[in-house]
């Protein structure tokens, strides 16, 4: 590849390329080095219709040069006139460069994907910039989000205050928008880690957790969130428990009690107490019935409620407010249930008295 001195006047930069954030403390290191060294690497061009140059990469580089007003840049001219090849080319080579940024990464291949005189696919691209179609496709995700949470989506993995990395995103990209750019906000802002941010999407994705309920988690805080995560798993897996057969076992202790207790004449005992057996009915008590027996015993005595509410300290009130919710929504599911339970087992009677 030969190298020449083309004069600055005659260079153009190309406004359609992929990389157009320039930090600016990292061009005045660049200018300073320049100035001492020289420019080591050379920028690459193209020429135009009008005998001019474009640059296919280095605008960093020529802008470091313009604004040092060195009168010549050493180029590597193209004879590439493919606009594809050329934009490929450029996004490979800004793939090598420190500061290429996730949006610009993701902007450039959604272009080439979406762009009629491009229109590339997935597997096209990946062959061509050695990426796997993952990475590709989770780069675009990034796109979802609104522009005040692109300008937040920084390089690397260290978690900044105010700031984003592409796996904090990630986990929340499938959420629908109205709790989308919320939540990535918050994340931001508490630092909320990869981790948790896993953990507190579970909250948003439970199809049994109402729109409403999930509308007001985004007042909590990250912090806050992550403790309605975790009280919610842990009610979760109590009610997942299988349930404990408690009234079996009274009953047989009953009937065993009944047969010990000294008989009198006004006492009859039936054929399966005497045999110290369950009937058949008490054998064959269907899961459903377990269930309501261990509600039943489980169920607290009602005590007025009203008057403990002056012990909640007014910093609480929020998150207590958040998680009786919460609680309610499930409440409400369950007695639903139960009362079509209910009404199932009056059908079924009342087709067994008119059979």
């Amino acid at each position: 590849m030969d190298i020449i001195q083309i004069a600055t006047h005659l260079i153009d930069e190309d406004t359609d390329q992929p990389r157009y954030q320039f930090d600016e403390d990292s061009l005045q290191e660049l200018m300073n080095s320049i100035e001492e060294l020289g420019l080591l690497s050379p920028i690459k061009v193209r020429t135009t219709p009008d005998g001019r140059y474009k640059i296919i990469y280095g605008n960093r580089r020529y802008k470091a040069c313009k604004t040092l007003a060195r009168p010549t840049i050493p180029c590597i001219v193209s004879t590439v006139t493919d606009e594809l090849e050329i934009y490929l080319e450029q996004i490979a080579e800004n793939l090598t460069r420190e500061g290429f940024s996730p949006i610009e990464e993701a902007e450039a291949f959604h272009k080439l994907m979406n762009d009629p005189k491009f229109s590339s696919s997935t597997k096209f691209l990946s062959s061509k910039l050695g990426k796997p179609e993952a990475y590709i496709k989770n780069k675009c995700d990034l796109l979802k989000f609104s522009n005040a949470v692109k300008k937040l989506i920084v390089n690397g993995t260290d978690i900044k205050k105010d700031k984003l990395t592409e796996q904090q995103l990630l986990p929340i990209k499938d959420l629908p928008m109205e709790h989308l750019d919320a939540l990535a906000l918050i994340i931001a802002r508490d630092e909320v880690p990869v981790s948790d941010v896993k953990k507190i999407v579970k909250l948003f994705k439970d199809k049994n957790i109402s729109n409403g309920t999930k509308d007001k988690l985004l007042y909590k805080s990250g912090r806050e969130l992550l403790e309605t995560w975790s009280v919610y798993e842990q009610n979760k897996a109590e009610r997942a428990k299988p349930p404990a057969e408690p009234k079996a076992e009274t009953r047989n202790n009953k009937h065993e009690s009944n047969n010990n207790a000294p008989s009198t004449e006004k006492e009859t005992v039936s054929p399966a107490a005497a045999t110290n057996e369950p009937t058949n009915k008490e054998a064959a008590a269907a899961p459903i019935e377990s269930k309501l027996q261990q509600l039943l015993a489980f169920l607290p005595a009602r005590n007025p409620l009203l008057s403990e509410v002056e012990d909640i300290y007014p910093s609480d009130e929020e998150y207590f407010l958040n998680n009786l919710d919460l609680l309610i929504n499930d409440l409400e599911k369950q007695l639903t249930e139960w009362k079509n339970v209910r009404e199932l087992v009056k059908s079924k009677a009342l087709a067994t008295e008119m059979g």
